[in-house]
């Protein structure tokens, strides 16, 4: 397919730049495995769910990934770290005038300067003189999606995180858990709905535009992933009584799915640049709860493989007539794996 075929006019004022006033205000677009298209309130997501289904969430924890320095020659300097490679390295992405070469140093502050130590690709493997995250958490700013315009926030410190993160890493938040309250989750757990837990570390690619046409020809920057046994043993359970899988954001989907590429799936901790697009076989998830997605990305084509390519360009130009708030402060969708798609052949 093309890049072209996952383009779509967004008005700008859909593009959220605020969250909901309370977790859990947001709309919600139903979308059925046949692709029939219902309008519900996110507070409704328990009269989608039964007993015996299992929520797969996310629980990584965004860092304050965005430093501001200088060069040796003084030069102004943005980074964004992409991942903490050990305690005192990162990889990152550097904007400046001129990228800094290794060898040079960046100056954060009167006290801390990086040590440059290589490129590689588009990435500068950075050498910190304290543990990265103490760094990050003295000095860094909420990495906030480049299309919410606003300096972060106390307020977006607090709700461009899930109630449930817990492990430092991710440098986007995985949104579709933003939705999510204690109370909710408690309410769940009640109505017979388990949870259970992967972790995902998003990376700043996350952002990075597709830049081919043909999507085929496209390569993903690659994630570190973990899955525990006991989520595992959880999904077993679920299918062993006729229930759910379903996967929190994006995230969560390409986590399992990735742990499950070749063969059953199975617990442990890995790296992913696994690539979703129409045509993929779905081994574990069967339901999605996701947010709106930008045009010709990535994520789009793995919603459109899921639910299938017209069932999401008719739930997409729905939300946008209805008026539907878009990207990572915006509304969700629930969605159920396409019945109707077709597939290639064996």
């Amino acid at each position: 397919m093309r890049i072209d075929d996952f383009d779509f006019h967004l008005p700008s004022d859909l593009i959220a730049q605020l969250p909901s006033a309370v977790r859990g205000g947001s709309r919600l677009l139903h979308v059925g495995a046949s692709g029939a298209l219902a309008d519900r309130w996110f507070s409704e997501l328990p009269t989608l769910l039964h007993p015996g289904d299992l929520l797969v969430m996310n629980d990584t924890r965004v860092i304050k990934a965005r430093l501001f320095g200088s060069k040796d020659s003084g030069g102004k300097v943005e980074l964004l770290v992409e991942r903490v490679t050990d305690e005192f390295e990162a990889l990152a992405f550097i904007r400046a005038s001129h990228a800094p070469k290794p060898g040079s140093r960046i100056q954060l502050s009167e006290d801390i300067t990086l040590d440059v130590l290589a490129r590689q690709d588009d990435l500068t493997q950075l050498r910190f003189p304290r543990p990265v995250l103490a760094v990050l958490d003295q000095l860094g700013q909420l990495p906030l999606p480049p299309y919410i315009a606003h300096t972060p926030t106390d307020d977006d410190e607090a709700r461009y995180q899930t109630v449930y993160a817990n492990e430092p890493g991710s440098v986007a938040a995985p949104t579709a858990g933003l939705h999510f309250d204690d109370a909710m989750l408690d309410a769940l757990r009640e109505q017979g709905v388990r949870t259970a837990q992967v972790t995902l570390h998003v990376g700043a690619g996350t952002f990075q535009p597709v830049r081919v046409d043909d999507i085929a020809e496209h390569r993903m920057h690659s994630e570190r992933y973990t899955i525990p046994q006991a989520t595992v043993d959880a999904i077993r359970e679920t299918r062993a009584r006729g229930g759910r899988v379903v996967a929190v954001g994006t995230t969560s989907l390409r986590a399992l799915e990735a742990a499950a590429q070749h063969g059953a799936l199975h617990a442990g901790s890995n790296e992913t640049d696994i690539f979703i697009t129409p045509g993929y076989r779905f081994q574990v998830v069967d339901a999605l709860i996701t947010n709106f997605h930008l045009p010709k990305s990535t994520l789009l084509m793995l919603v459109s493989a899921f639910a299938g390519v017209d069932a999401i360009r008719a739930a997409y130009a729905h939300a946008i007539a209805e008026r539907y708030r878009f990207f990572s402060y915006g509304d969700a969708m629930f969605l159920e794996k396409s019945c109707l798609e077709k597939r290639p052949p064996e």
